[in-house]
Formats: C-alpha cells, sequence, structure tokens
C-alpha cells in the first residue's frame, strides 16, 4: 500500500514539475476559470501519460516547494466535474493527505489520474477553452495542441520506481497511530479500528447523545496505512458506524430560519475493505432541502440582506445582528436551496465579510459551499 505522505515528498524531491507531475498553491472549483484551469490540467497530463499514474500536489509554493497546505476539501464528486466537461474522462481521484507540521485542519491535496489509453478533450466549452480542446504536457506546462504529438516521454519506469519508494512500513503507521491519539484531547472520544488485519482507521470526535442515538462533532477520520485523511469537520453532526468489513459515516448538516434549528442527513460515506488487500470509498446523497413557507424565508433574506449591508458599511452591529452571523450562510443556502435566486448573490457578497470577521465566521461560508458542491455534483 502506497504511503501518500512520502509519495508527495518523493515527487517534491526527485522531481520538478513535468509531464506526469504538476503542482499548484490551490485550485477554485468555484469559479468558471479556476474549474477550466483545473480541467486544463487533467486533460494535460491524462493524455501524455497513457500507460501511468499522473499527479497534481495542492498546497505548495511554487518558488521555494515549501509545504504549506490547504483546507480540507471534502469533494467525493470530482469525478462528475470531469466527467461533465472531458470527452473519455480519466478517472480521477482527490486526497487529503496528512503533514505533521501544518497547521490543524490544514492538509495537502493529491490529485491522481489514472491511465487512460485514449485522448481526451473538452466536450463542451468553459472560459476561453472551445469545445474539442485538446491539451498535452509540454515539460512543466499544459499547453493547447491541433492534436497528440508523438512521441510521448515514457514515464512509466520513473513513476513506478517513486511509487515503490513510497510503500507504507509497520513503523510509519504505529508512529501515525500513537500520533493520532495524542493529538485529540481528553474531551474527545479517540479510537483506532483494524480491518482486515491490514488496514488501521482512526478517528475522533466530540460526543453527544440524543434519544439513544450516539452523534459526534469535530470529527477526524484517517485512513492512517495511506495518510489520507477521509473526513474532518469542525461544525457538522455525524454518526459512525462499523461492521468487520466497513466503516460507515453518516453527515448531517443543521439548517432552520427561527429556533431550535434541526439537523437533516445530508450524505452517507461507506468505506469497504476487501480481502484482497484494496478498498472501495462509495458515497449516497440523502439531502432533502427542507420546504419553509416563501413569505418566512423572504422576510429572513431580508433581514440577512440589511445586515449584510452594515457589515459593507462597517456600521456597528446590534447584539442580536451578531447573534445572527454565525447562522448568515447557512440560512442564506436555505433559502437558495428553496429557490430564492437573490440568495446566491447575497452569499457571495457575504464571502469577504466573514472572511474579515475571521476564521470561524469565514468557516461557516466554506462549509455553506461545501453542502451546495455536494448537492450540484450529485444532481
Amino acid at each position: 500500500m502506497i504511503n501518500k505522505r512520502l509519495l508527495i515528498k518523493a515527487l517534491l524531491a526527485h522531481s520538478d514539475e513535468n509531464s506526469f507531475y504538476d503542482k499548484k498553491r490551490k485550485i477554485d472549483l468555484n469559479t468558471k476559470i479556476g474549474k477550466a484551469k483545473f480541467l486544463k490540467h487533467i486533460s494535460a497530463l491524462s493524455n501524455s501519460n497513457p500507460k501511468n499514474n499522473s499527479y497534481i500536489v495542492i498546497g505548495i509554493e511554487d518558488a521555494t516547494n515549501e509545504i504549506v497546505g490547504v483546507d480540507f476539501f471534502d469533494d467525493s464528486k470530482l469525478q462528475n466535474l470531469v466527467n461533465a466537461y472531458l470527452d473519455v474522462p480519466p478517472k480521477v481521484t482527490y486526497e487529503n493527505i496528512y503533514f505533521p507540521n501544518l497547521p490543524e485542519g490544514k492538509v495537502v491535496g493529491l490529485v491522481t489520474i489514472f491511465p487512460n489509453a485514449m485522448a481526451t478533450t473538452l466536450k463542451k466549452a468553459i472560459w476561453k477553452y472551445p469545445s474539442g480542446s485538446f491539451f498535452q504536457r509540454e515539460g512543466s506546462i499544459s499547453l493547447p495542441k491541433q492534436r497528440l504529438q508523438l512521441p510521448l516521454a515514457d514515464n512509466h519506469h520513473r513513476v513506478s520506481q517513486i511509487e515503490t519508494h513510497a510503500r507504507n512500513s509497520i513503523k510509519l503507521t504505529l508512529d501515525r497511530v500513537m500520533d493520532f491519539i495524542g493529538q485529540h484531547n481528553h474531551k474527545l472520544v479517540s479510537e483506532y479500528l483494524v480491518f482486515k488485519e491490514f488496514f488501521v482507521v482512526c478517528w475522533s470526535g466530540k460526543q453527544k447523545k440524543v434519544k439513544n442515538r450516539t452523534y459526534y462533532s469535530r470529527v477526524d477520520i484517517e485512513l492512517i496505512n495511506e495518510q489520507v485523511k477521509l473526513f474532518y469537520s469542525n461544525l457538522d453532526e455525524v454518526e459512525i458506524a462499523w461492521t468487520k468489513d466497513e466503516f460507515l459515516i453518516t453527515e448531517y448538516v443543521q439548517l432552520g430560519v427561527n429556533p431550535p434549528l434541526r439537523f437533516y442527513p445530508l450524505e452517507e460515506v461507506k468505506i469497504n475493505f476487501l480481502d484482497n488487500g484494496s478498498y472501495t470509498i462509495t458515497s449516497q446523497l440523502l439531502f432533502e432541502p427542507p420546504q419553509i413557507d416563501k413569505k418566512l424565508l423572504h422576510h429572513r433574506l431580508n433581514t440577512l440582506k440589511a445586515l449584510i449591508d452594515k457589515l459593507e458599511k462597517q456600521a456597528p452591529l446590534e447584539p442580536q445582528e451578531k447573534e445572527a452571523l454565525p447562522k448568515m450562510a447557512a440560512q442564506l443556502m436555505l433559502c437558495s436551496l428553496n429557490g430564492i435566486a437573490l440568495a446566491k448573490r447575497q452569499l457571495e457578497r457575504a464571502r469577504p465579510l466573514l472572511k474579515a470577521l475571521g476564521e470561524d465566521h469565514y468557516q461557516t461560508y466554506k462549509e455553506s459551499q461545501r453542502v451546495l458542491r455536494k448537492i450540484k455534483y450529485n444532481t
């Protein structure tokens, strides 16, 4: 099994950006430009590496190669974006890789593009790239081409060597289990589980019991063998269950206009561990937006719009307005999910304002975007 942290270190140490490897400070899939650039690199790497994996490492300073990290990116439906825009799309995964020197919640993103024997092109236009655009790597750059430029560099042996050097060891596994347990304080439940005598899953969370059911917040789940974070959140409520073969995560989101807010199931993620030393991760969207009286929602939207106006003008806030700030993003999201188009615009207005108020407030905006992204790519 490949230790993905060692793999990233090997890519950074032994290779500058090339025809099978690219690095980014960050990616932005919330804009057309960001999506277009990401799809360009996916297409170019796939076309240049029909016989081996290729990689994009995210959270790296380009000039210095410093590992600075990015936010945990929970998007199990990234493949849907690739499938929607690319003709003959490659299989693509995005994994959140733990590095001990990074702040809590920060990881390094690893995009793996699996071998695809056929050339891939854009099947519909996005940003400045027209339908039918073809891309290929030329050294460290992804360039538009008229057709496949031959001969291709044979990267199979080089990539195989790098992946072989990143194989796991018992010491690395045990060290990380001890690190994980030690990082989570006594107020959190922390456990490790072993599946098929091979896979080690560590998880931690703040426990809460409601009507004979147990929920967790501040949840952190990691597949230790590969140094991959499977789930991370400070805000959501999660149910956790397992059998001898499976680990099951059910995520809930808290929504509503007036207290008390309710928790609604968002997504179920199932990790199935197989006898042959592999595993699969499947997800199912469970979310059904609560249908709320439109008159009440329009009233809430007007109240939130007035609050955003005051924030933009840097006017002093009333106590009840300060109390409304942590719920602003979720309530604007709720309005949007109920078909009120103006709510999305107000949510974008709120983004820089919440960011200026500090990480706790900005996290509520990022959580709302994560939920909206899940819903979009699942439907």
